[in-house]
């Protein structure tokens, strides 16, 4: 995440508890309720965003660990492109021994 896109969320962030405080506001709360109810509002939004992340980290459905998937799998293909016909019939027969054994 780039440092300006860090500075974008924050000011959307701002301006929906500014928007939500001011729509609470217009709906006849006075402006203790409504600043409470749009504080719960920002950090109840916060938390969802908080537990899909920890979910994403747990899962390992992240960024980083599909690119790290991904080079893993590049290498060990190209790996596999150089092997010499006999080294690939060596390497077929060693995991057929394996898978019986």
């Amino acid at each position: 995440m780039r440092r300006i896109d860090v500075f974008v969320i924050g000011i959307v962030v701002f301006a929906i508890g500014g928007a939500g405080y001011l729509g609470l506001k217009l709906a006849g709360l006075d402006s203790i309720d409504a600043g409470i109810w749009s504080q719960l509002v920002l950090v109840g939004i916060i938390l969802a965003w908080l537990g899909s992340y920890v979910f994403r980290v747990a899962t390992k459905n992240m960024t980083y660990a599909q690119q790290l998937k991904d080079y893993e799998e590049a290498v060990l293909q190209k790996r596999l492109e150089e092997l010499t016909p006999e080294e690939l019939a060596k390497l077929q027969a060693e995991i057929e021994q394996e898978r019986r054994g």
